[in-house]
């Protein structure tokens, strides 16, 4: 009976160092930091090892970096705890947050300003001078889940064309569309006339400009949408609140970090780090939910 009431002794704390250990939630041995690129993956994933190590060494505690598919492949990750701070874009954040209580702490800067515009990109020898040019082209875009790639241009055209749904825009207005998986990726597809019309960040020209010194003369901007909160930082909700202020400190440290600041700028293009209030993406929830009455997520 002593043997079997220690071996119960024995199991039980077993149970209780394992809720303990890299399976807890809020305190997790091993912090997974999810990107989406923008760019390609494997460029992407070498590029941020450093950014990782770094994360590691400030916070005593091991990082990995992830480099996921697709962002509802992030928000899904994170959703499920399987990463616990994610790269996500302003629309990625508003759904991971509506779904799974993600919560924004921190958002990029480029060029000065913590908001930026979707731009219209095509061939500058297309005749397409007008977005009612658009109409029968093919339409290449990054990710259903980019703000800038997708939701702000589709909602854009959808309201000024009277359309209902998605398919009605990707099928009907446009001849067609293509989804490329990063913003690079959609620019050459109008560079190399697989498609006529590329929605991304602006000015996502540049992304290919090394490869392609032309890409300024042979595409133009044909128009921009209105202005969008830039991408966030984002942990997922059971993160203890203390190790997300640590993790917070960290990133706006890297202000403060040429290494650091060069990687961010190398794989999204952010000047620097600032803080982020929730408040700050309801344009984006807003334009979603005018958005949604057209279209449902599944559609995504």
């Amino acid at each position: 009976m002593k043997k079997l009431y220690g071996l119960v002794l024995i199991l039980g704390l077993a149970l209780v160092l394992a809720a303990c250990g890299s399976n807890d939630a809020a305190n997790p041995d091993t912090l997974v930091i999810g990107f989406v690129p923008s760019q390609d993956s494997d460029s992407i994933a070498e590029t941020v090892e450093p950014l990782a190590k770094k994360l590691s060494e400030e916070l005593g505690k091991d990082v990995e970096s992830k480099v996921m598919t697709s962002y509802s492949a992030l928000v899904e990750a994170m959703g499920a705890n399987q990463v616990h701070i994610g790269f996500v874009p302003a629309f990625g954040y508003v759904l991971a947050n509506q779904e799974y209580d993600v919560e924004v702490i921190l958002k990029s800067i480029r060029y000065g300003s913590g908001t930026y515009r979707a731009q219209y990109t095509v061939r500058a020898d297309s005749g397409i001078e007008t977005l009612d040019d658009l109409e029968g082209k093919i339409w290449a875009y990054g990710d259903q889940l980019s703000t800038s790639g997708y939701l702000f241009p589709a909602n854009e055209l959808m309201e000024k064309y009277g359309l209902e749904t998605a398919a009605d825009l990707e099928n009907g207005f446009f001849g067609g569309s293509t989804q490329t998986g990063g913003h690079d990726n959609s620019i050459l597809a109008v560079y190399n006339g697989e498609a006529d019309v590329a929605t991304t960040f602006e000015d996502a020209r540049t992304e290919i400009e090394e490869e392609h010194p032309d890409v300024m003369e042979k595409l133009k901007v044909l128009d921009f949408t209105a202005e969008i909160p830039n991408d966030t930082i984002s942990v997922t909700a059971d993160l203890d609140d203390e190790l997300v202020k640590e993790i917070k400190d960290v990133f706006l440290s890297f202000n403060d970090d040429e290494e650091m600041l060069t990687i961010m700028k190398e794989v999204y293009n952010w000047d620097s780090i600032s803080e982020a209030s929730d408040e700050e993406y309801d344009v984006v929830r807003e334009t979603y939910e005018k958005f949604r009455e057209n279209i449902t997520i599944d559609d995504l």
